[in-house]
């Protein structure tokens, strides 16, 4: 294990752990001394039973076994099958499929990225499969390309070599024998294989897809009991009146109890409003309205977009430090439920962000997300991909959001923050920001905040700048900052 620690140092702090990697498996090959790195014994450790307890169990000493790999962090382990990917020739197909098809089916347990990977992976190596089974022309070129993990050696490939004459003098079986043998096995495995990969294949994209949406609208347009309905509407009255933030705990056990045992939270909380209560009652509200147990796409993100979220959209000026600290503190447990009900319908709001909510996005970054976290999201930010910039929000406020990034210079300087906080970028991020750094150019030719991303980006990401450096060294020539000259001369360089 410990000859591995430093492909997996690459793969927790490399922006570019694909490559980074490769070039480490490589030069470990070329080492005499490192006969216990291989391919083949990477798949096996990252493929090694482990028992794990399983938190979804009401007996606390029931395990469940899963692959070493799913023992580690999402952000690392969708590195991992991203480098897989990008490194596929050099490992068995097989192999990859059986751990991609292994890993997807934990179904939604699987976190986004991970299972986009795993799917990523299975799509490649399946398809380089089917090509080579669908060549069936004894004399094309394909067809003579075999796995190298499955083909013979030079010297057994010889044309001069009988049919009834044995492979070697102390194996008894011909070579038409093991022609035969190996052809019947191989179309068998990868029919199987392909069979079962196109079955699942539709129903694996419906649920990333998918995911998000099955906690959101339903609740809200349906029939709503009279009797809770009545009862909403007198916490309503009841929040608007308080006079003690004292009060508002009794208030926040009776709103939980009423949605949770009336259903239909999304409506409840509409009729309650609870955003319109004061930051201090807002803040003893989100303290107070969890039990611990709850689904993060369920009740913590209701809680977050009907609270939080509608004070923060209407942001004009700086926010107040008690609403800061408890978005800040319950960001920190409920991650997921804070980027799906806060971070994205904020950044996504209508007019662009301003510098007020970029502030507020920048702490939640800083302070209360996983750097993986907050790079994956990044990914699914900039994706062109309307389907992964799903949110969860109250019908009244979906008016205020939209489905793209309006790139004010306020997201140009959050852009700056995030990359401050040393937060590595995939190579896809960088290429979209490059893009739309390049559409902004004129808009922002003199604003220092657009100059002083540009001077950030070439300095954090010039690894990935190269293969647009052109595009990237037109856009600032388009700029006139007291940064322009420093961010052409670090282009100049790369």
């Amino acid at each position: 294990m410990e000859c591995w620690v430093p492909l997996f140092q690459i793969f927790l702090n490399s922006p570019c752990p694909e490559t980074e990697a490769s070039l480490w498996l490589q030069q470990s090959f070329n080492q005499p001394e490192a006969t216990a790195i291989s391919t083949t014994s990477f798949l096996s450790l990252l493929t090694r039973p482990t028992e794990i307890t399983n938190t979804g169990s009401p007996s606390p000493s029931h395990t469940k076994r899963v692959m070493w790999i799913q023992t580690l962090p999402n952000a690392i382990q969708a590195r991992i099958l991203s480098f897989l990917l990008y490194d596929c020739q050099r490992f068995c197909e097989t192999n990859l499929c059986q751990l991609a098809e292994t890993m997807l089916k934990e179904g939604k347990e699987l976190d986004f990225w991970v299972k986009r990977a795993a799917h990523q992976l299975l799509d490649v190596v399946s398809r380089s499969t089917h090509e080579w089974l669908s060549c069936l022309n004894l004399d094309s070129e394909e067809e003579q390309m075999e796995d190298e993990f499955r083909s013979l050696p030079d010297c057994l490939k010889k044309d001069n070599v009988n049919d009834t004459d044995l492979m070697f003098p102390w194996l008894p079986i011909s070579q038409k024998q093991f022609n035969l043998a190996k052809q019947y096995n191989s179309c068998g495995e990868n029919d199987d294989h392909m069979t079962e990969f196109e079955e699942d294949k539709r129903e694996i994209v419906d649920e990333v897809i998918e995911e998000v949406d099955e906690e959101v609208i339903r609740e809200v347009g349906e029939y709503l009991n009279p009797q809770v309905e009545e009862m909403a509407e007198r916490l309503k009255d009841s929040l608007l009146s308080l006079q003690s933030t004292a009060k508002a705990v009794g208030l926040a056990g009776e709103i939980r109890q009423l949605c949770k045992g009336g259903g239909q939270a999304l409506a409840i909380l509409g009729i309650i409003e609870p955003w319109r209560a004061d930051d201090e009652t807002a803040a003893v509200l989100v303290s107070n309205l969890l039990d611990g147990n709850e689904d993060e796409l369920g009740w913590p993100s209701h809680v977050l977009c009907s609270v939080i979220l509608p004070k923060l959209l209407v942001l004009k000026e700086p926010v107040s430090r008690v609403l800061l600290t408890a978005t800040l503190e319950y960001s920190k447990v409920h991650q997921r439920a804070s980027e799906y009900a806060l971070l994205l319908p904020m950044i996504l709001i209508m007019d662009g962000i301003n510098s007020p909510i970029c502030d507020v996005i920048t702490r939640i970054v800083r302070e209360s997300l996983h750097p993986g976290h907050v790079s994956s999201f990044c990914q699914k930010l900039l994706s062109e991909e309307d389907n992964l910039k799903k949110f969860i929000c109250l019908p009244y406020h979906q008016c205020l959001i939209g489905n793209k990034l309006v790139w004010t210079e306020s997201l140009f300087n959050l852009m700056q923050n995030i990359l401050n906080h040393n937060i590595h970028l995939t190579q896809d991020s960088v290429d979209r920001l490059i893009q739309h750094a390049w559409e902004s150019a004129h808009r922002f030719s003199k604003s220092l905040k657009f100059g002083n991303f540009l001077l950030c980006f070439v300095t954090k990401c010039s690894p990935m700048l190269k293969s647009q450096k052109t595009l990237l060294i037109e856009a600032t020539q388009h700029t006139n900052t007291l940064v322009t000259k420093s961010v052409l001369s670090k282009l100049s360089s790369l």
